[in-house]
């Protein structure tokens, strides 16, 4: 039985077998010369017509055909009853008859129905399920640039990790399976492929709190969905593990004695960490859990400092702070609805004819309104993924310059944005802030003090988040060299091979 490790993750994911000596990295992404990672978005898409509307939705169109055939019915015969010779009455008796069978030519009201649906409808107006039902999936770099290409033809999902926390009803819900299941079913499909072997097991890496405001009720939600999703995928052995302790069953593994760890990950969508006694004599064993010291975690990640980035810097280029005629601000909520693009009804409404509109109107009342004139852009032309994600190109630049010129020209020719350290440390400052509180509820509430630390995820590789974290917290403390990137899929590999 031949089971991996996915790190299913806000921003990217990732695959890894273990075959109890050495990791095999398994390609998602064709599209890269380093495919081993792929981006977590999909694209789901309609080449040429949408798909035929819900039945009820058909069937309240055809009732509404059918009161005004009765309509029109009520009218003949009153036009009957006040004829003044026969010739005239049989045409009005002709025309009952015939609007009597359009009535009852049910048939034929239904494709009226779904004839003129069809010509009103917007993919906004398209529950997500029907997509995900009829619509084509595009994954990593090939659906991304597909989205740029052709943003009317589809609905970008720029981290749908990020919404298995949230308060979903049944169509949601079952729509998330439905993504996250075709997601799983590629990774097998590829590990497969390149293993030559069937795979029918996997452990799978999960937040201590995954994102969203509804805490237990959301993870166990979160843990249905990734459960289903993963039988739905040809799972049949499913476990999960938390990341933090998978990225520790990495580092373990490298330690030359028992060894009391603090492990922080801070990856795109939350922070966990954990406070563990690890042991090269126990690393075999596959309960672990009376070495687990503590565990806290939050829905702290990247993507937060993404927009906080991009509210920071490119919103004020985008009208963000001016002044109406009547001397009130133009409302932020312009701003933080444009770089929405994990909140599917904030995005969906930034991206209505009605917001546009009032935009535009917000225009009229500007002093100076050729900034505002970006976000309508914006909105126009659905490019909020496309900005947050050169924001976020921008803040992973900044990890190793101290200025860097981030260039907008899909928004307007010669827009550029200069963006320095200064700027991402003060943007960070509130986040920061709040993970040094986690570190600090994790350190409280351990039995033992760690000896060492190991900070990994995609934000360790910021010399801003390490700077404060050892500034007050980690001060003395040997830091483990990880894989920032890495680590926690391959403990989870290290884990699935327990199995």
């Amino acid at each position: 039985m031949t089971a991996i490790g996915i790190d299913y993750g806000t921003s990217n994911s990732e695959v890894v077998y273990f075959d109890g000596a050495t990791h095999r990295h398994i390609k998602l992404d064709p599209s890269l010369e380093q495919g081993n990672k792929i981006r977590s978005s999909v694209f789901i898409y309609f080449e040429d017509e949408l798909p035929p509307p819900p039945d009820a939705m058909v069937e309240a169109k055809v009732s509404q055909l059918q009161r005004l055939i009765n309509e029109q019915i009520d009218k003949a015969k009153q036009g009957y009853y006040d004829a003044k010779d026969p010739k005239e009455q049989s045409r009005y008796s002709n025309r009952i008859e015939s609007l009597r069978g359009e009535y009852h030519n049910r048939p034929a009201l239904q494709r009226k129905a779904i004839q003129q649906l069809m010509h009103a409808m917007s993919l906004e107006e398209i529950p997500l399920l029907r997509l995900v039902e009829h619509g084509k999936f595009a994954f990593g770099e090939e659906g991304f640039k597909r989205f740029l290409k052709m943003p009317d033809k589809g609905r970008l999902i720029y981290s749908p990790k990020n919404f298995l926390g949230a308060s979903l009803d049944g169509d949601q819900k079952k729509a998330f399976i439905g993504i996250i299941a075709k997601q799983l079913a590629y990774f097998k499909q590829c590990a497969e492929t390149q293993l030559e072997k069937p795979v029918s097991s996997v452990v799978i890496g999960r937040p201590v709190k995954f994102h969203g405001t509804r805490g237990e009720v959301g993870n166990t939600q979160a843990i249905q969905i990734m459960t289903e999703a993963a039988s739905n995928a040809g799972f049949s052995k499913i476990n999960f593990l938390d990341e933090p302790i998978a990225a520790a069953y990495k580092i373990e593994q490298t330690l030359p004695r028992d060894t009391t760890a603090l492990i922080v990950d801070i990856g795109g969508g939350t922070t966990d960490i954990c406070c563990i006694n690890l042991s090269p004599e126990r690393n075999n064993q596959l309960d672990r859990k009376q070495d687990v010291l503590s565990v806290t975690g939050r829905r702290l990640g990247g993507m937060d400092c993404d927009k906080s980035l991009l509210l920071k810097v490119v919103a004020p280029e985008m009208g963000m702070g001016l002044k109406m005629i009547n001397g009130l601000p133009i409302p932020p909520t312009y701003y933080s609805d444009m770089c929405a693009v994990d909140n599917i009804p904030a995005l969906t409404r930034f991206f209505s004819d009605d917001y546009g509109l009032e935009i535009s109107q917000t225009m009229s009342v500007t002093k100076h309104p050729e900034q505002l004139e970006r976000l309508l852009l914006v909105q126009e032309n659905k490019l909020s993924a496309r900005v947050v994600n050169s924001v976020r190109m921008a803040k992973e630049l900044l990890s190793s310059k101290d200025k860097i010129t981030l260039p907008l020209h899909y928004i307007e020719d010669d827009f550029d944005v200069n963006i320095s350290t200064e700027d991402l440390k003060s943007a960070l400052k509130p986040w920061l802030s709040k993970v040094k509180a986690l570190v600090v509820e994790c350190l409280e509430k351990s039995s033992a003090a760690p000896e060492v630390v190991m900070v990994t995820g995609g934000m360790s590789l910021s010399p801003i988040i390490i700077d404060a974290l050892y500034e007050e917290l980690l001060t003395g403390l040997p830091r483990l060299e990880n894989d920032a990137f890495n680590s926690v899929c391959e403990g989870l590999a290290i884990q699935a091979f327990k199995f």
